[in-house]
């Protein structure tokens, strides 16, 4: 079976900094896959180098064995949200996502096919500035939709999603994957992930773990939060502090005393 998407010891260092180092997993089609690492672990550096944003310093990215800059029509067969895919505010929600059709050849009637896909049709004629955060991440959703394609890469994606949002953008995924396509999405909410994902990649500027859920979470009998933490290891505090380490009496973090 042939990867969707694939990474070959993947490095990028920006200056003194390494960011991602000697990255390897392959995303396999008809599945969700969730990239998971704290802020700074390098999924979005991954991720952009993936979608041709950045050149890798070593290594490579490919997406259905090729580059992504050598995907004929890459917009029907990727779908992308991540920031820095802006939206000008003073456009309606139905005039952003005409103009990104008009661009990549897609019919205007697919522009209706994904207002009511994503569920904000009665607000597409709103100027974007006066959206939530929640619809302005659908909106983004929207745009990534509209080739119909066959991978979606998605960074944050239920950043600004109210609970009943993020229930519906799991049932969404879960969807587009029983359709034999493929999803691969970052994100901090592990509870929410658990719930989502066939696949899980846990970065911390190296692979620490590209597998099955259920082989990460013995079946489910461990939390992915357990195994998460076990993978990475427990973050210091800013001022030094792990959690759970003691104090001494009447001190406070900082060096302030009560």
């Amino acid at each position: 079976m042939t990867a969707v998407a694939r990474f070959d010891r993947f490095t990028k260092v920006f200056g003194d900094t390494v960011a991602v180092e000697s990255l390897s997993y392959q995303v396999q089609p008809g599945r969700v896959v969730g990239l998971l690492g704290r802020n700074g672990a390098g999924k979005t550096t991954s991720l952009r180098g993936l979608l041709g944003l950045l050149r890798p310093t070593s290594g490579s990215a490919t997406v259905f064995g090729v580059p992504y800059r050598e995907l004929v029509d890459p917009a029907r067969r990727v779908g992308v949200t991540m920031d820095g895919v802006g939206v000008n505010p003073s456009y309606t929600g139905r005039r952003h996502l005409e103009i990104c059709a008009r661009a990549t050849g897609i019919t205007r009637a697919r522009v209706d096919e994904v207002l009511d896909l994503v569920e904000i049709g009665d607000a597409a004629d709103r100027a974007v500035r006066h959206w939530s955060t929640g619809m302005r991440q659908r909106l983004s959703l929207a745009t990534a939709l509209l080739g119909d394609p066959e991978l979606l890469v998605l960074d944050e994606p239920a950043n600004g999603l109210d609970p009943d949002g993020v229930r519906w953008l799991r049932t969404l995924l879960r969807s587009f994957a029983a359709e034999g396509r493929t999803v691969l999405l970052s994100s901090h909410l592990l509870a929410e992930i658990e719930q989502t994902v066939d696949d899980v990649v846990v970065l911390q500027c190296t692979l620490r773990f590209a597998g099955s859920l259920s082989e990460l979470t013995d079946g489910g009998k461990r939390r992915l939060e357990d195994c998460f933490f076990d993978l990475v290891g427990t973050a210091p505090r800013r001022d030094g502090v792990r959690p759970g380490d003691s104090l001494p009496a009447g001190s406070f973090p900082g060096g302030h005393n009560a």
